[in-house]
C-alpha cells in the first residue's frame, strides 16, 4: 500500500510506477483505491464508473480498468454533498455531516466486494493499494475505508510517501509515525522522499537522520519529474502554468466552479505547439485562436458563474467575430438553447427550463438515468480533402438527453454524440459533444488543430499521430524506469 503524509504528495503515481515495476518484473499488479473523492472520471467496459487516477494505474499494470478497482467513488456537487458511487454504479447523494453514520457499512461492503471481484479475476495477482489523503487523521480514523483500515485488513506492506518541496518534510514523517497506533506501525516498511531538486547525495544526513530516529529505512528518494501526467483532482491545473517554448496556438479552457473530467485535455497539454490558458469566470477572456469549456458535474450552477461573471457575453461575442468554440459534455449542454430540469436534479426547481447560451441550437432534459458507456464513431468533420475518415472514441458519463432543435450538422456517424453550427468556412464555429476523450485521437486532433493553424498562416502539422494512450504509455515508461532507478523495493515486496 502507498500511503501519503498528506494530499497531493504523489502517491497516485507512485502507485502507478510501482504497478509498471511490478509488471516489467513478470507480476500481475492490481491497483486499488477503496474510496476515492474526484470529479475526474472515467467508465469502464462494462459501464461502470471509477476515478480516472486508478484507470490510469490499470494501464500502468497492463490491465483495463475496471470499477472494482475504485470501488467507492465520492464526487462532490457542492454545499457539503456528493454524488456517491459504489462498484461503478450511482447509489444516491451524501452529505458531508452524515456521510460515515449513513454510509460507512456500505462502503466497507462495496470494498470489500471489490477487493473479491479483483482477486477472482486476477487470482495470481498482487495489490497495490493507494490511501487516500493522510493516514492518520484522528477525527475520521474510525470510519477510515481506505487507508490502515485497508492495510490492516490485509495485512499490507506500507510504503509512506512525503513531498520534500512542501518543506517540512521530516515533521511530515515523524509526526504521520507518532500518530500511528502500535498495531499499525508495524506495517509501515518504507519512506520514499519525492519531488526532491538537486543532487540527491545533499540528502544522505537527512536519510541518516530520518532512519535513526524512526527505525524505518528510507528507500528512496525520487526527483522531480518535468513530464506532464495526468492529475488527480482540479486543485492540481494550478501547477500547470508553465509556458511552452514554441507554442504556436493558444487555447483557452475555461475552469468551471464544478469542473469534471479535465483529463479530456491531457492530448492537447502534451502537443508541443499549443499553449491551454486554464480562465476563472471573470478573467479576460483575449484573442485565443480557440476556446473549449469542458465537463461540468454541476451544468446549471456553472452556467450561473458564467452569467454571474459576465463570460457570458464575452464568448457570444467571441463566436460572433469568428471564434471557434468547443463545449463537452456539461460544456456543450450549457451552449444549449434550453436546459428542462424536470426533477430538480441540477439544483432548479421541478419541471422549471432554463435558457443555456443559446450557441448551440440543443435543448437538453436531465434525467435519472446515466449514461455510462464506451463509444467509438466515425467523424464527419472536420472534412478532409482526400475524404479520409477518420475515428472518434471514448466515453459517455452525463445525465440527461439532448436533441438539436433545428439543422445543425453531426460531428460523427452516431449524431446524437455531437453537433456543429456556425459557418464553418468563415469561422465563428461551434461544436459540442458527449463524447469524452474526443482529443485523444492523434489524426482527428491534428486535424483539428490544422483547421486552427491555417487560419494564421501556419504549416499543417502532420496528420500521422497515434492514439494518445501511446503517448500515456511512453510517459509511464519513463516514470517506472526513474522508480527503479531510485527506490529500493526490497523491503516493501518482503513477507510480512
Amino acid at each position: 500500500m502507498v500511503l501519503g503524509t498528506s494530499s497531493g504528495a504523489g502517491k497516485s503515481l507512485m502507485t502507478a510506477a510501482l504497478c509498471r515495476v511490478l509488471k516489467h518484473r513478470g507480476e500481475t499488479p492490481l491497483p486499488f483505491k477503496g474510496q476515492n473523492m474526484s470529479n475526474n472520471a472515467w467508465v469502464d467496459q462494462s459501464g461502470g464508473e471509477m476515478a480516472y487516477s486508478q484507470a490510469l494505474q490499470a494501464w500502468a499494470a497492463g490491465l483495463e480498468p475496471q470499477c472494482a478497482m475504485n470501488p467507492v467513488l465520492l464526487k462532490p456537487q457542492g454545499d457539503s454533498t456528493s454524488e456517491l458511487i459504489h462498484l461503478g454504479q450511482s447509489v444516491g447523494r451524501a452529505r458531508a455531516e452524515t456521510y460515515y453514520e449513513e454510509w460507512f457499512r456500505p462502503g466497507w461492503a462495496a470494498v470489500r466486494q471489490g477487493l473479491q471481484n479483483l482477486q477472482a479475476d486476477y487470482p495470481e495477482g498482487r495489490l497495490v493499494l493507494e490511501g487516500a489523503g493522510s493516514p492518520v487523521e484522528v477525527n475520521l480514523q474510525r470510519r477510515d475505508l481506505t487507508n490502515l483500515r485497508l492495510a490492516q485488513y490485509l495485512r499490507a506492506n506500507c510504503l509512506l510517501v512525503a513531498d520534500i518541496e512542501r518543506g517540512g518534510v521530516f515533521a511530515q514523517i515523524v509526526g504521520t509515525l507518532n500518530l500511528l497506533r502500535p498495531v499499525e506501525r508495524p506495517l509501515i516498511k518504507g519512506i520514499l522522499i519525492n519531488r526532491f531538486r538537486g543532487r540527491q547525495s545533499l540528502f544522505d544526513e537527512g536519510r541518516r537522520w530520518l532512519e535513526a530516529h524512526t527505525g524505518v529505512p528510507v528507500v528512496g528518494v525520487m526527483p522531480w519529474l518535468d513530464e506532464l501526467f495526468p492529475p488527480e483532482d482540479s486543485l492540481d491545473l494550478l501547477e500547470r502554468r508553465g509556458r511552452k517554448r514554441g507554442a504556436e496556438l493558444e487555447i483557452a479552457v475555461l475552469r468551471l466552479p464544478s469542473l469534471s473530467n479535465f483529463s479530456d485535455l491531457d492530448p492537447l497539454e502534451a502537443e508541443p505547439t499549443v499553449q491551454l490558458r486554464w480562465l476563472s469566470p471573470g478573467e479576460e477572456l483575449g484573442q485565443p485562436d480557440a476556446v473549449i469549456v469542458p465537463g461540468s458535474k454541476q451544468t446549471l450552477r456553472d452556467l450561473a458563474s458564467l452569467r454571474n461573471s459576465g463570460l457570458d457575453q464575452s464568448l457570444l461575442r467571441y463566436v460572433q467575430t469568428g471564434g471557434q468554440l468547443v463545449g463537452i459534455c456539461g460544456g456543450m449542454q450549457l451552449l444549449g438553447r434550453e436546459l428542462h430540469d424536470p426533477d430538480g436534479r441540477e439544483g432548479g426547481a421541478i419541471d422549471s427550463t432554463c435558457p443555456g447560451l443559446d450557441l448551440l441550437p440543443l435543448r437538453t432534459s436531465f434525467t435519472a438515468t446515466k449514461a455510462l458507456r464506451q463509444r467509438r464513431s466515425q467523424a464527419h468533420w472536420p472534412a478532409s480533402p482526400d475524404h479520409e475518415a477518420l475515428m472518434l472514441e471514448g466515453f459517455e458519463l452525463h445525465r440527461g438527453s439532448t436533441t438539436a432543435l433545428e439543422s445543425c450538422a453531426p460531428l460523427c456517424s452516431d449524431p446524437e454524440l455531437g453537433w456543429i453550427s456556425g459557418d464553418q468556412a468563415q469561422g465563428g464555429v461551434v461544436i459540442g459533444t458527449y463524447l469524452h476523450g474526443v482529443f485523444e485521437s492523434g489524426p482527428w486532433r491534428r486535424r483539428w488543430l490544422n483547421l486552427l493553424r491555417q487560419r494564421k498562416g501556419l504549416a499543417p502539422l502532420s496528420e500521422n499521430q497515434p492514439h494518445h494512450s501511446r503517448q500515456r504509455d511512453a510517459l509511464l515508461e519513463r516514470l517506472a524506469d526513474a522508480f527503479e532507478a531510485h527506490v529500493n523495493l526490497g523491503p516493501l515486496l518482503e513477507g510480512p
